[in-house]
């Protein structure tokens, strides 16, 4: 007797299979949604189709872009009105004044203030040895007491330019210009270097110069006068909030596009002026 053939076919159990491995991917959808993504791995994910989404730090120790950073920045900046930007400032000056005459160190730390900064000058000697670049320690605990000063309005701070210089050491002959840049340009970036790693500021803010010997404060002819103008400065501008073009960051990028035909203008320093540079010729080595 012949057997009866079955229904339409044997792929039948393929529907089965198919609802089963449909269910099997909801089921597992849902696990995932419900666990936490992996924060390491989920910036490794951005990264990769950005890699100009450089990540940081936030205060509470999570990786956030830097895009999101900026963008929090610029809103914070967006919300400041330019007589909290001054009062900040006058804050900076009184606070890093207060401390200098608290430690008295007058003789070697002197502060002024201008329409929108704070400029101070540092002995060479507060931070350095010699000829040498290396940090001292009693220097550093002065750049923490700075610092302190400057996180508790860094919102408002709109740029911190490290000023390196040296002293020409015979005033018939030229410091060798090798040793002489190199000298004021590597005092600048340690102390620049040392702000940035207390994480008082974003780094962009930050700019490290060497002068050399070429912005002298005082004749070479003495050793008195040549101490004056060893030394490291810095200038702390705040915000203008006013400024179409602009914080320093943004003007830099303006500038570099070319889309600001008036320079004078864009340059967030211009309500600065620099001091008469005396042309001295000087020596091979820091006198």
């Amino acid at each position: 007797m012949k057997k009866k053939r079955g229904g339409s076919g044997g792929a039948n159990w393929m529907d089965t299979y198919g609802d089963m491995v449909t269910l099997l991917l909801c089921f597992f959808v849902m696990l995932y949604s419900m666990s936490s993504m992996d924060m390491e791995k989920w910036i490794a994910l951005v990264e990769s189709f950005n890699p100009q989404a450089v990540t940081e730090q936030d205060p509470g120790g999570h990786e956030v872009s830097n895009n999101t950073t900026q963008t929090t920045e610029t809103e914070q900046q967006q919300e400041l009105t330019q007589a909290q930007v001054d009062a900040d400032i006058e804050k900076l000056y009184q606070s890093m004044k207060d401390y200098v005459e608290q430690a008295d160190l007058s003789t070697q730390i002197s502060i002024t203030q201008g329409s929108g900064y704070v400029f101070v000058t540092f002995d060479k000697t507060v931070f350095f040895d010699g000829d040498s670049y290396i940090l001292r320690n009693d220097g550093k605990v002065i750049l923490d007491h700075v610092a302190e000063s400057i996180a508790e309005v860094s919102g408002s701070v709109d740029e911190i330019r490290v000023l390196g210089h040296t002293a020409q050491e015979y005033p018939d002959k030229p410091n060798n210009p090798t040793v002489d840049r190199f000298l004021a340009t590597n005092r600048s970036a340690v102390v620049t270097v040392y702000l940035q790693e207390k994480n008082i500021i974003d780094p962009a803010r930050l700019v490290s110069v060497g002068y050399g010997q070429w912005r002298p404060v005082a004749s070479n002819d003495t050793a008195e006068t040549r101490a004056e103008n060893r030394r490291v400065e810095l200038l702390i501008t705040g915000l203008d909030v006013e400024n179409g073009i602009g914080d320093d960051i943004a003007q830099y990028y303006t500038m570099r596009s070319g889309e600001d035909e008036d320079v004078g203008e864009a340059d967030g320093n211009s309500q600065v002026s620099d001091e008469p540079t005396q042309t001295q010729t000087g020596s091979g080595q820091e006198g």
